[in-house]
């Protein structure tokens, strides 16, 4: 019988050997974190060099991994402790390690944003998929049906927010002669939000037209309230949870309409709101609720770290940043301006500037008025460090919205620990975007 993304499956998640094979890979320039002494050398073996972060250039990204453990951890067991399932969001690291991570710690599936991500993930052999978007591209379905046909174990699931869509999705999926049905969910999106159907009688229209298209099946509902909110003020969270019991009652609606198999899925949740969604999903009738959170893997030192559940009183242990970048002073040509290598190349801006840490084997930048008030492409204005970071000093920069922050390195160094006197470099994580 073919496989359903709320089925449980069977055998391994991800393949494990394509994900092992990346250590194998040689190392050279086209890595900008990678040493000159590391280039010629596969991954492994530069490893067993012992390379610590002194050794490593500057600007860079490293991810410390005792946060990430922690962070994997937490999570899976917020998860269970809540009893709702995670489908992580792959998109914000794309890198088949720490999906490999999540899943071994007991993630459902992985979620991905675009065709191109997709298709990374069955390079990887990721068996259960959820596309938190709508496919309509013709080529990108006659794809699509062709990975169903030939993997029966592959479990697929993505977005429909129109008749519209529908009927698209459909007649490619014909022209493409698809075996299996495609399963989607129907989005409910909300007013100045992304997309998703305006309201629950336009997105019930929207499932009687699934159930008419003999190439989809309905699968559930779903949807994403963090484009409806960016605070956790009451206002704010007020929305949030206004429209996650419309999507309830979408589901409640729809509970007739539902065929036989797998229980509906219900979907929706970042890493910003996800205590809300169970409040709210966790416990609707014959539901099997799937969180999609991402950057809670890696955190952050800025818009999460203010925003996260866990740091609102929603568990028992915050996350910890795990995300560092490294630049060093290059100019001081004022007093109190000092010009670091690390710019809108290297590192994330948009949910906030990098904040100064500390100078490796100095001092600390925390709580000082040390700050980072500008990036142009390849620097970083920080202001008022004075002769804390001098010309040549390497700060340790905490930086804000890891899912801007991954795709800007194709290779990223692990550090044992990033608070260490001189972190080891333990691991080098492959993304593909």
């Amino acid at each position: 019988m073919d496989q359903t993304f709320a089925s449980s499956g069977t055998g391994p998640c991800i393949a494990r050997g394509a994900v092992a094979a990346l250590a194998d890979e040689p190392l050279d320039w086209r890595f900008k974190a990678a040493p000159p002494q590391s280039w010629g050398r596969t991954t492994r073996e530069w490893l067993a060099t012992g390379p610590t972060l002194s050794s490593l250039g500057t600007p860079l990204l490293t991810l410390d991994g005792a946060a990430l453990d922690h962070n994997v951890r937490t999570m899976a067991a917020w998860c269970a402790e809540a009893g709702v399932a995670l489908a992580p969001h792959g998109k914000t690291t794309m890198a088949p390690a720490l999906w490999q991570a999540q899943l071994d710690a007991g993630s459902h599936g992985i979620t991905l944003a675009n065709l191109p991500q997709v298709r990374i993930a069955r390079a990887f052999g990721v068996q259960r998929v959820l596309l938190a978007n709508t496919l309509l591209e013709p080529a990108g379905l006659a794809w699509l049906a062709d990975e169903l046909a030939a993997d029966p174990d592959f479990a697929f699931l993505s977005w429909v927010d129109s008749t519209e869509s529908v009927r698209l999705m459909d007649e490619a999926l014909r022209a493409a002669g698809a075996e299996r049905p495609v399963e989607v969910l129907v989005e409910l999106g909300g007013p100045g939000g992304r997309t998703g159907a305006r309201g629950v009688d336009a997105a019930v229209e929207v499932a009687a037209a699934v159930l008419r298209a003999p190439t989809l099946r309905l699968a559930g509902v779903g949807g994403y309230e963090g484009a409806l909110a960016h605070d956790a003020s009451p206002e704010g969270l007020a929305t949030v949870s206004g429209y996650l019991r419309e999507l309830g009652e979408l589901h409640g609606r729809l509970a007739s309409a539902y065929p036989d198999g797998a229980p509906p899925v219900v979907s929706a949740g970042g890493s910003a709101y996800f205590d809300l969604v169970v409040e709210e999903l966790a416990n609707l009738p014959e539901a099997f609720t799937v969180l999609r959170s991402g950057a809670y893997i890696a955190h952050d030192d800025g818009f999460y770290r203010g925003i996260s559940p866990l740091a609102r009183g929603g568990g028992p242990a915050a996350f910890r940043g795990a995300l560092h970048g490294w630049a060093r002073v290059v100019s001081r040509p004022e007093p109190q301006l000092a010009l670091l290598d690390a710019g809108k190349r290297d590192l994330p801006f948009d949910e906030g500037l990098p904040e100064p840490q500390r100078v490796r084997g100095g001092a600390e930048l925390t709580g000082t008025a040390a700050r980072i008030t500008a990036l142009n492409d390849q620097h970083a204005f920080l202001r008022d460090a004075g002769d804390l970071a001098p010309i040549g000093a390497v700060l340790r920069l905490g930086v804000s919205h890891p899912c801007t922050a991954f795709d800007k390195w194709t290779a990223i160094p692990v550090l044992d620990s990033a608070d260490a006197a001189e972190p080891k470099v333990t691991g080098l994580v492959r993304t593909f975007f």
